[in-house]
C-alpha cells in the first residue's frame, strides 16, 4: 500500500486513483504521530489532500506557487501548508463573502501567485 510523505510528491497516476477517503487515511496515518499537536487533525487531513489533488491535477497557480515556495527556501510540507493558509482563506471567503466575477476562484489563483515564503513565515508566526 502507498504511504503519503507531503516532503515528495506522491506519484500523480497512482494518488489520483485513489478514492478521497483514501487519500485522506494516507495522510492521517503520516500525521499521526504528532496528531495531537494539530487542532484538527481531520481538517488537517483534508486541507492536504485538496491541495495534494491540485498539485496532481496540474492547476497552474498551485504548482507555481509550490515551485516558487520551493525556490524561496521552504519545504515540501512547508509550502503545502502555506498553499493550504490560501485555500482556506478562499473557502472562508466564499462562505462569508458574496462570490465577486465570473470566476470565483479568481481571486484564490491571484492570492495564490502572491504568496511567497517570507509572507507565510510572517502570516505563520
Amino acid at each position: 500500500m502507498m504511504q503519503y510523505d507531503p516532503m515528495t510528491q506522491p506519484p500523480t497516476d497512482e494518488w489520483l486513483a485513489l478514492e478521497e477517503a483514501e487519500q485522506i487515511a494516507l495522510v492521517s496515518a503520516h500525521h499521526r504521530p504528532i496528531e495531537a499537536t494539530i487542532p484538527r487533525p481531520e481538517v488537517h487531513a483534508v486541507i492536504h489532500v485538496v491541495v495534494e489533488n491540485q498539485l496532481a491535477e496540474g492547476i497552474e497557480p498551485a504548482r507555481d506557487a509550490l515551485e516558487r515556495l520551493l525556490a524561496q527556501g521552504l519545504d515540501r510540507h512547508e509550502a503545502i501548508h502555506a498553499i493550504a493558509s490560501v485555500l482556506m482563506e478562499h473557502m472562508r471567503i466564499l462562505v462569508q463573502e458574496k462570490p465577486t466575477g465570473p470566476d470565483p476562484h479568481e481571486r484564490y489563483f491571484q492570492d495564490l501567485k502572491e504568496m511567497t515564503a517570507d509572507k507565510w513565515l510572517k502570516d505563520d508566526r
